[in-house]
């Protein structure tokens, strides 16, 4: 069965509450399931844990003017920045910086993600994060590793993401989802776990996607964390603990969310809008189960809900958009917003730092630069 059967099936059975540990026994087989406890019992041992938490990014960023932004992030450790030495480095922190920059408004981040969290928890997570911030505008959420490595069923885990992105989008609240990583690229883990636990994270992330989708939210492919480079530069872009990215991994990450939040919003820029998709950049229109088997092998992929000839809806499921938001790196007009009454102190300081504004900058390119500015390795 190719990956984008297996997602249609995963999604379909989570909409009509199929799943259940039994039935993942089953489909993965003795072998398989045998192999992930061992997989699990391996990643406790080999990749350690040897950070206490990880850094406060909460807070204001930007000091310009308007409305605020008001930011959501729910997830797991790679959510909550864990291997981020401050809390401009998160993934959050980068986000709420680049947009900032970008839009020259300030940007409010409430950040709800828990280590180790597990898809079950992000309705806790919302509810906690909607009781601090009823009216948020867009929710990030970084899901689906610990589903891996504690063999959660799939079906399982996407019924609650779906949830999660349905009550968000009944608020009117835009969703971006960085799908499940690739936990093959995890350097300790030895062949043959690596190629099993690489497919059960694709299977896993194309699953995610079809599900958001078809909920209203849109995704973005965080595959094998932006490929070679990771492979080229393992112990500069993972951090000490050899799972977690480093301040440049998280770099990478946000550079390639940064766009897609962008676009949710409607903020206009350097490839930031939603846009007719270009042929010749890899980009087409295709039932989402089909779009979201082949954004799970190109990292940095957005999906996202489309008409077709005015149909939401084709004979294979929905309609979906497959983009590749540029990524060229270009200059920053760095001006600064730190002259009024609310003039925040450094951005290495404290999260709530101004930021200059960037006319005309590709969102990937300025959350690199605001990452490297607060500290991250390049």
């Amino acid at each position: 069965m190719g990956r984008a059967r297996r997602a249609r099936k995963i999604a379909a059975t989570a909409a009509y509450g199929g799943g259940g540990l039994a039935a993942t026994a089953g489909a993965l087989g003795a072998l398989g399931y045998g192999l992930i406890k061992v997989e699990a019992a391996m990643a406790r041992k080999i990749v350690g844990q040897p950070f206490e938490g990880a850094p406060q990014d909460e807070g204001r960023y930007g000091a310009g003017a308007g409305r605020v932004y008001r930011l959501l992030v729910l997830g797991d450790s790679s959510a909550a920045g864990m291997g981020a030495d401050t809390g401009a480095q998160t993934v959050g922190g980068i986000i709420s910086t680049g947009l900032a920059a970008l839009t020259g408004r300030p940007v409010e981040l409430v950040n709800e993600a828990v280590i180790g969290a597990e898809s079950q928890d992000l309705e806790r997570q919302l509810a906690n994060a909607l009781d601090r911030s009823p009216t948020p505008d867009v929710a990030v959420i970084l899901i689906g590793a610990n589903d891996v490595t504690h063999r959660i069923d799939r079906t399982t885990a996407v019924r609650h993401l779906e949830l999660v992105v349905r009550r968000l989008r009944g608020l009117g609240v835009e969703v971006v989802v960085g799908t499940c990583p690739d936990l093959g690229t995890v350097e300790p883990i030895p062949v043959p776990l690596k190629h099993l636990v690489r497919r059960w994270s694709r299977d896993l992330a194309a699953a995610q996607t079809v599900t958001v989708v078809e909920a209203g939210g849109r995704t973005v492919s965080l595959g094998d964390l932006l490929g070679p480079e990771f492979y080229a530069s393992p112990k500069e872009l993972f951090s000490q603990d050899q799972f977690h990215p480093s301040p440049a991994g998280y770099a990478r990450v946000g550079a390639v969310l940064l766009p897609t939040v962008c676009a949710a919003l409607g903020v206009a820029g350097r490839d930031t809008a939603d846009r007719r998709p270009e042929p010749a950049r890899g980009e087409f229109v295709e039932p989402v189960a089909v779009a979201a088997g082949q954004a799970v092998l190109d990292p940095g992929t957005e999906v996202s809900g489309t008409d077709l000839a005015g149909e939401a809806r084709g004979p294979r499921g929905r309609w979906a958009v497959l983009l590749r938001r540029r990524q060229t790196p270009v200059a920053v007009d760095q001006e600064s917003h730190g002259d009024g009454p609310d003039a925040s102190p450094p951005a290495d300081a404290h999260p709530s730092g101004a930021e200059p504004r960037g006319r005309g900058v590709d969102p990937s390119a300025a959350a690199e630069v605001s990452a490297a500015r607060n500290g991250s390795p390049n």
